[in-house]
């Protein structure tokens, strides 16, 4: 092995090695601020044991019990310690071992986030570009404000709306929940995505409920990744048709839609990654208020019945999935990268 080699092995290494110190820095101090917020905030995870009618001795056996007699840094270490053991600890919502309610819960979202995602995508991408293209015409300004329209409309409302809309009117959309009762529990889990576990049972009347049932929610919740995605696009797009290639593209005769997508759009490529990777992320996390308006039962309705509760337990554990999601989106953005880009290698 080369002098040269070695040293860009070490080189390598030593990138690794600060990533993977970066990522465990950011989880616990993502743990860290989650654990002592929770202990401050005016819940008492207690009186979610043992009710408001309990005596003073049943209480404070309890608290005990809870480890929350003993100083705050003495219960993040052990904390830590369970987490590092695998154990999350029971969730007081069902009891059950957190890591199993979020195994149970998270498909749900996972499904509808990642339907939600295709729809922005596929909206976003083609009406930022139409935008740019068409920049000051009034295609342009209808694009603009569709995505200031985006923004600006709250989530639940739209939810609330289109769900009196399609469902309660025309009859369109399948109502809430995830499936129609006749199929409830009827299909075999085995990825827990019912559109998968539809098709793979080979139920096509159950996989049209599924999808009668989703597909409302997943536009509603990818309204506003459109506006996003569409807005980042223009802006890119904008910056890439006013560089010097493109006009020499131009006088060399090529035609608009090679001029666009075949070089300015290509030249993006790199920079949607990461808006469509921060997109699905917030989706993720934040797909609770639809998961509300569809009563869809999923890890947004979750983490907020525990943050409610004070079920710390639970909190925390979502908590770090959503850390390990984002740093997750994050390093997959940078494996692409390099795919779609050369001069990153």
């Amino acid at each position: 092995m080369t002098s040269a080699s070695v040293s860009l092995w070490g080189s390598r290494m030593a990138g690794t090695t600060r990533r993977s110190g970066s990522v465990l820095a950011t989880l616990f101090g993502l743990l860290l601020l989650t654990f002592f917020i929770g202990r401050v905030m005016p819940l008492d995870p207690v009186l979610a044991i043992v009710g408001p009618d309990a005596d003073a001795s049943t209480y404070a056996q309890a608290y005990k019990e809870l480890g929350l007699d003993k100083p705050l840094w003495v219960q993040f270490g052990g904390y830590l310690n369970d987490l590092l053991h695998g154990n999350f600890g029971n969730a007081l919502l069902t009891g059950h071992p957190v890591i199993e309610d979020i195994a149970r819960v998270f498909p749900a979202t996972l499904e509808l986030a990642t339907l939600a995602i295709v729809f922005g995508v596929l909206a976003g991408l083609p009406l930022g570009v139409y935008a740019a293209t068409h920049q000051g015409r009034p295609g342009d300004h209808i694009a603009r404000l569709f995505t200031l329209f985006g923004y600006s409309t709250p989530i639940f409302w739209l939810g609330m709306m289109a769900f009196l809309v399609f469902y309660a009117w025309l009859g369109w959309a399948g109502g809430v929940g995830r499936i129609g009762l006749a199929y409830d529990g009827l299909i075999p889990t085995r990825t827990g995505l019912l559109l998968i576990d539809t098709a793979l049972s080979g139920d096509w009347d159950a996989f049209r409920s599924a999808l009668r049932h989703i597909l409302l929610p997943a536009i509603i919740l990818s309204f506003n990744s459109v506006a996003y995605i569409s807005r980042m696009t223009r802006s890119f797009m904008l910056e890439q048709l006013s560089q010097e290639y493109i006009i020499t593209a131009r006088v060399k005769g090529l035609s608009q839609r090679r001029i666009v997508w075949g070089h300015a759009f290509r030249n993006i490529r790199v920079q949607l990654l990461t808006i469509v990777a921060l997109a699905y992320g917030g989706l993720l996390e934040g797909a609770v208020l639809i998961e509300t308006v569809f009563a869809w039962p999923g890890f947004g309705q979750y983490l907020t019945s525990s943050l409610l509760l004070g079920d710390m337990n639970a909190v925390m554990a979502c908590v770090l999935l959503i850390g390990l999601i984002f740093v997750a989106l994050n390093q997959i953005s940078d494996a692409l990268y390099k795919v779609f880009d050369p001069r990153t290698r």
